[in-house]
C-alpha cells in the first residue's frame, strides 16, 4: 500500500512546466510561478546537466513529475525496468506530486509516439485499477491520473469517463489530475458539453488542475476537430472553463503546459500570471 504522506503537496498556486532553455531566467526570478512540472522520461537518465539543473531547481520549488511512458490502459502488462527507472527517479527527487495519463502508449514491444483512449467497460477498469495499484504500491505514492484528450468514442464503452474516473479512485486511492483543455477538445470533437463534464467530474478527488493550447483543424465532413498540442496560448473558452471549474472546486495547483513551440520564458510567465489572476478571485 502507498504512503498517504507522499500524496499530493503542491501549493495552491500557480506553475509552469519546466524547459531548460529558462533555467537561468526561472533562478534569477521565477516572477508569479512557485512550482514547477518535469516530464519523467527525461530524467531518467544517470548524471549529467539536466539532472543538475533539476536538483539546483528542487531545492528551490515544489516539483510534480509527469509520466507519459507508462502505457496505465495498455491491454499488456506495465514495462518493469520503466517503473524501475520512474520508481529510481522519485525516490531521488522525492517529488511534490506524481501523475500520468488515462490512456496506452504500447502494444507488445512496440512504443506508439501518441497518448491513446481506451473503451470504458468492466475490463478495462479492472485492468486500469490493477496497473494504478501496482505503480502506487511499487513508488510508495499516491498517483495523480489525468482525463485524457479524444478524438473518437469507443461503441465498446459502458460507462461514461467521468464515472470510469470516479470508479478509479475509489479502487485504487488514487487522486485525479483534471485537464479542462482535454475536457474542451474532448467536448468540442465528440459533440458534448464541456461545462455538463465538469459538473459530473468527481472534483472531491482532484488534486491537480491543468490547462494548455490546443490547434484547431477540420474532420473529413468538414467539423471542428481541435488537437491537443500544448504548442500555443490558453484560449478564452478554456479560461472561461477553468473559472467554473475552480468555483466548484475551489483553490487547486494549477499548471500552465507549453511543450511545443516554446515561447521566451517573459511570455509563459505572463500565462502563469494569468492562472494566478482566476485563482486569485476565489474567495478568501
Amino acid at each position: 500500500m502507498f504512503d498517504q504522506s507522499q500524496s499530493n503537496r503542491l501549493p495552491n498556486s500557480a506553475g509552469l512546466g519546466y524547459k531548460p532553455q529558462h533555467f537561468a531566467e526561472i533562478m534569477k526570478n521565477a516572477g508569479p510561478v512557485s512550482w514547477f512540472e518535469v516530464h519523467a522520461e527525461n530524467y531518467m537518465g544517470q548524471g549529467g546537466r539536466p539532472l543538475a539543473q533539476l536538483r539546483a531547481l528542487s531545492e528551490r520549488f515544489p516539483i510534480s513529475v509527469h509520466g507519459v511512458g507508462l502505457s496505465i490502459g495498455g491491454e499488456g502488462p506495465l514495462d518493469s525496468d520503466h517503473l524501475s527507472r520512474l520508481k529510481h527517479l522519485c525516490d531521488w527527487l522525492n517529488p511534490a506530486s506524481f501523475s500520468e495519463h488515462l490512456a496506452w502508449s504500447s502494444h507488445d514491444s512496440a512504443f506508439l509516439n501518441d497518448l491513446l483512449p481506451l473503451p470504458y467497460n468492466a475490463a478495462s477498469l479492472a485492468r486500469v485499477a490493477s496497473h494504478i495499484s501496482q505503480v502506487q504500491d511499487t513508488l510508495g505514492r499516491q498517483m495523480l491520473l489525468e482525463n485524457p484528450s479524444s478524438y473518437l468514442a469507443f461503441e465498446a464503452s459502458e460507462m461514461s469517463e467521468t464515472d470510469f474516473l470516479r470508479d478509479l479512485a475509489a479502487r485504487t486511492g488514487c487522486g485525479l489530475l483534471l485537464d479542462v483543455n482535454n475536457v474542451f477538445v474532448s467536448a468540442t470533437n465528440l459533440g458534448s458539453s464541456p461545462q455538463a463534464y465538469i459538473e459530473d467530474f468527481p472534483l472531491e478527488n482532484v488534486h491537480e488542475i491543468h490547462l494548455g493550447g490546443h490547434d484547431e483543424d477540420e474532420d473529413d465532413a468538414g467539423q471542428p476537430l481541435l488537437i491537443d498540442s500544448h504548442g500555443r496560448e490558453v484560449i478564452d473558452p478554456v479560461w472561461a472553463l477553468l473559472d467554473l471549474t475552480l468555483e466548484r472546486a475551489g483553490p487547486k495547483p494549477l499548471l500552465v503546459e507549453w511543450d511545443n513551440n516554446v515561447p521566451d520564458w517573459p511570455v509563459l510567465a505572463a500565462e502563469a500570471a494569468r492562472a494566478g489572476a482566476a485563482l486569485a478571485k476565489l474567495p478568501a
